[in-house]
């Protein structure tokens, strides 16, 4: 796997930063960005759909999969201070990152956690999980195992939430919510890309 890949655990590319400034949810947020991460030079447009329409719970645990530079998790972790959010990457420098931007954005109720999918999160159970998984790491390999494992991962009655650009994926993934979970919804189309919501109950 080329160490060039946002989803490499070590990224090899020149650990170069920026700083992205935006608007979520009606709040300013700034975060640090680098060379080697997903979506480096800007916020992607899935994520952004995800960030302002996600269903945050009112407390419990949440996890953001495959958390990138921390968008989601920091976005949920400010909304809802009572909730306890938890972050997850393979990409080392991803996971530095997040670091910074939780305390760059004034969030302390959270951490952050490096490895593949669920392997560094020992027994924890969520009452949410959202992600923009990653694609391009393989629908196999990556992307089906998150939502297989999320079941097992969810409290009674937990959501799952994932953001998915209509034309690359996006039935093979409502597909595999419906063989895991029973069904699904689409919570928000936009801009070619939809939320996926499926739950436990």
């Amino acid at each position: 796997m080329s160490g060039s890949h946002y989803f490499s655990s070590k990224p090899t590319v020149e650990d170069r930063r920026g700083l992205i400034r935006t608007i979520l949810r009606g709040k300013q947020y700034e975060f640090i960005t680098s060379r080697g991460v997903f979506s480096s030079k800007r916020i992607d447009n899935g994520t952004r759909i995800l960030a302002e329409n996600m269903i945050l719970p009112k407390g419990g645990r949440l996890l953001d999969m495959g958390c990138g530079i921390g968008i989601l998790g920091i976005v949920a972790a400010r909304e809802r201070a009572d909730l306890e959010v938890v972050m997850s990457d393979i990409n080392q420098r991803a996971v530095e990152l997040t670091r910074l931007n939780a305390k760059r954005n004034k969030v302390s109720n959270f951490s952050v956690h490096e490895g593949h999918l669920y392997e560094s999160l020992g027994d924890i159970m969520f009452d949410t999980i959202i992600s923009n998984p990653p694609i391009s790491a393989g629908m196999r390999k990556v992307v089906f195992p998150l939502i297989r494992r999320a079941k097992e991962r969810l409290v009674e009655g937990g959501t799952l939430q994932l953001v998915i650009q209509s034309k690359k994926g996006g039935k093979m993934l409502a597909r595999a919510m419906d063989e895991t979970f029973g069904e699904h919804t689409v919570l928000t189309r936009k801009s070619g890309y939809r939320i996926l919501f499926a739950d436990t109950s």
